[in-house]
C-alpha cells in the first residue's frame, strides 16, 4: 500500500492510502485529516512538503513549511496520526512582498528549508535549537537538495541552476550573496558584465545559452529542477524553464546544458519534474493539465497521461505508482511502467489514471511517505493468507493407500 501525504489551500495536510488490491474491509482509496487548519484561522496554504523514514521506527518524518514563514517537523505514525515535535518560523520570509516557500528538504538529521528571496535555513533533528542560516541569491523558483544530501541547486528568474556544497554554504552565514543579475552593468553601461565568479560554498554553475539567430541574449527562466544523481565528483540535473523546455545538466561534462529538449510543455512553461522509476525516465508536467512520462534518451515524450481536466502543480513518485494533484481539487493514481530497453523502439503499455479522489479543497502540495507497508496492509495480506487456508483445508484429495477414496485434508494444529 503506498502512502501519500498532501498539503492544501487552506493550510490542512491530509494521508491517501492507495490499495492496489482492495478488500471488502478496505476500498483502494483511503483519505485521512492528519493535521487541520484552525477553526478561526486565516487560511495559510501549505507551500512545501517533505518525508524521511525512519530505520529505528515505523514512523515516518513530516516536514511543513506554510504561507506566513512558518514550519514544523512531525513524525507522522502508521495509524494516520500526526504528532509535532518542533515548530519555527522564518523572519526573512515577507508574504507582502510575495514570498514564498521554494524548497523544503529532509533527512534523518536535519531540516533544510528555502524561500524565494533566497532564506536558506539548516535546523537540527536532534536539537532543534541549533540552527543556521545563509542568504543565497533572490527571484528563486526551485531549490533542490541531492540524493547524497552534500550538494544542493536552485534556479529562477535571471538565476542559472547552480550547485553548492552543503557544509561549505554554512561555513560563509554571515556573507550575503548577491543574485548575479543584481551584478550587471546600469542601463547606461555598453557592456554587460560577465558573472563566471563562484560565490562561497557555490562549487558549479551552469552558463546560459548561446544568443538566438537574431543575436539576442537569451532569457533565463528556471521554474523546476530534479536530481537525477549526485555524486563527490559529478551532478546530473533536470530544469524545466518558463518556455516549456526541459534541459539536462552534467557538471562533470559542461556548464551549458547536454541536451535541450524544446516546447516539452504545452501550456505555460515547465511546472514540476519527478525522477521515474526506472532509468532514463522523468514525468513532467506543465501549468495545463498535461502530465508527460519522458524518455532522457532521447528528450520524446514516451506517452501521456488521458482525461486530465485540472492544471497539475505538484507530482509524488512512490516505488509502484506515481500521484499527482491539480487545481480541480482532485488528485490521481497513476499506473506507470517501464520504457523500451532499445531506445526509439515503440512504447508498448501506457500509464493511465487508476484512480480519481476529490478533495474538497485545492491540494497544492504531494509528497510520497517513504514508509514501509502499513499496518492495514499487513492485515489485508494476513487475511488473504488466511482465505487461502481456509481453501486448501476444505479441499478433497486422492488417497492412494484408500483406493482412490477421497479424504478430508489433515490439518496440523
Amino acid at each position: 500500500m503506498a502512502r501519500f501525504v498532501i498539503g492544501d489551500e487552506l493550510g490542512n495536510i491530509k494521508t491517501l492510502r492507495y490499495l492496489p488490491q482492495p478488500s471488502s474491509d478496505l476500498p483502494h482509496t483511503q483519505v485521512t485529516t492528519v493535521h487541520r487548519k484552525r477553526e478561526n484561522d486565516v487560511a495559510n496554504p501549505v507551500q512545501a512538503l517533505a518525508t524521511a523514514a525512519q530505520h529505528s521506527s515505523p514512523d515516518s518524518l513530516l516536514a511543513a513549511s506554510f504561507a506566513d514563514g512558518s514550519a514544523f517537523v512531525s513524525r507522522l505514525k502508521p495509524d494516520d496520526t500526526l504528532e509535532v515535535i518542533h515548530e519555527w518560523k522564518e523572519s526573512r520570509l515577507q508574504k507582502k512582498k510575495g514570498h514564498k516557500n521554494i524548497g523544503l528538504a529532509l533527512t534523518d538529521t536535519a531540516v533544510y528549508t528555502c524561500t524565494s528571496n533566497g532564506a536558506l535555513r539548516w535546523t537540527s533533528i536532534a536539537q532543534f535549537s541549533e540552527s543556521q542560516s545563509v542568504s543565497l541569491p533572490n527571484r528563486l523558483f526551485d531549490w533542490k537538495l541531492s540524493t547524497s544530501t552534500d550538494f544542493f541547486a536552485y534556479g529562477g528568474d535571471e538565476v542559472d541552476v547552480s550547485v553548492w556544497n552543503v557544509e561549505r554554504a554554512f561555513q560563509h552565514t554571515s556573507e550575503v550573496v548577491k543574485s548575479p543579475a543584481s551584478d550587471s552593468t546600469s542601463a547606461g553601461s555598453k557592456k554587460r558584465k560577465r558573472n563566471d565568479t563562484l560565490f562561497p560554498g557555490e562549487i558549479w554553475r551552469a552558463k546560459n545559452l548561446p544568443n538566438d539567430s537574431l543575436g539576442l541574449r537569451q532569457p533565463i527562466r528556471i521554474t523546476a529542477l530534479e536530481y537525477l544523481s549526485s555524486t563527490a565528483s559529478c551532478s546530473q540535473l533536470l530544469a524545466g524553464t518558463a518556455f516549456g523546455d526541459v534541459r539536462r545538466y552534467d557538471t562533470r561534462t559542461a556548464r551549458r546544458p547536454v541536451a535541450d529538449w524544446k516546447q516539452i510543455g504545452k501550456v505555460g512553461g515547465i511546472n514540476a519534474i519527478t525522477k521515474g522509476l526506472s532509468e532514463n525516465q522523468a514525468f513532467v508536467s506543465d501549468h495545463g493539465s498535461n502530465l508527460f512520462c519522458l524518455d532522457l534518451r532521447n528528450g520524446r515524450i514516451a506517452y501521456s497521461y488521458k482525461g486530465l481536466s485540472g492544471a497539475i502543480n505538484s507530482i509524488a513518485s512512490s516505488p509502484t505508482n506515481i500521484l499527482s494533484t491539480s487545481l480541480d481539487r482532485y488528485a490521481r493514481i497513476h499506473s506507470v511502467y517501464p520504457l523500451p530497453e532499445i531506445e526509439g523502439q515503440q512504447q508498448g503499455d501506457k500509464g493511465e489514471v487508476l484512480e480519481k479522489i476529490y478533495l474538497k479543497s485545492t491540494p497544492v502540495a504531494a509528497v510520497w511517505d517513504k514508509g514501509t507497508s502499513s499496518g492495514a496492509e499487513e492485515k489485508q495480506s494476513e487475511d488473504l493468507e488466511g482465505d487461502d487456508d481456509d481453501v486448501w483445508n476444505e479441499m478433497n484429495r486422492v488417497d492412494d493407500d484408500d483406493g482412490g477414496k477421497p479424504a478430508k485434508r489433515r490439518v496440523v494444529k
